[in-house]
């Protein structure tokens, strides 16, 4: 039996140094694509540094990768948050947004951060300055509340 374990334990630390060669697709565009969400939505500063470092590593197509995200399985894990954030709410595919659908993300983004949904827990963990303040979390809402105003105008005019 201790014989069959070493050989267990041999072989699972094989699979794990030959996996260390293979991992997924870097989310690694350039940063100026959230150049067009960021002039249309008119953050103020502070409110531009809280998305930078709580928001576009999942939602936008530029991501800071930390360390251990060299370590297979642990690279996969963290791609499929970013394709799944990336899912829901794209900054960097912002102007291929109706405004409709752009006043939608941003009453969902008042909601999940007001609720303290997003940032992912498991996001702030590892990024302290992710984890927002209640006055972080006021300065977006405020933010984000003035953004929905404008798109709401733009959708009362007729085309």
């Amino acid at each position: 039996m201790k014989k069959l374990l070493k050989k267990l334990g041999l072989a699972l630390l094989i699979v794990f140094v030959i996996a260390q060669f293979f991992g997924p697709e870097k989310n690694q565009g350039d940063l100026a694509s959230v150049d067009a969400f960021l002039a249309e939505t008119n953050p103020p500063e502070d409110v531009k540094i809280i998305l930078k470092n709580a928001c576009f590593d999942c939602h936008s197509d530029k991501t800071r990768y930390p360390w251990y995200n060299a370590i297979t399985p642990v690279n996969y894990w963290l791609n499929d948050h970013i394709k799944h954030g990336k899912g829901h709410f794209n900054v960097s595919k912002w102007n291929d947004y109706s405004v409709k659908k752009k006043d939608h993300k941003f009453d969902e983004l008042i909601e999940e951060v007001g609720e303290k949904e997003m940032p992912l827990p498991s996001y702030t963990w590892t990024h302290g300055d992710a984890d927002l303040s209640p006055q972080q979390i006021e300065a977006i809402i405020t933010w984000a509340k003035q953004v929905r105003t404008k798109y709401a105008l733009q959708m009362e005019r007729p085309e």
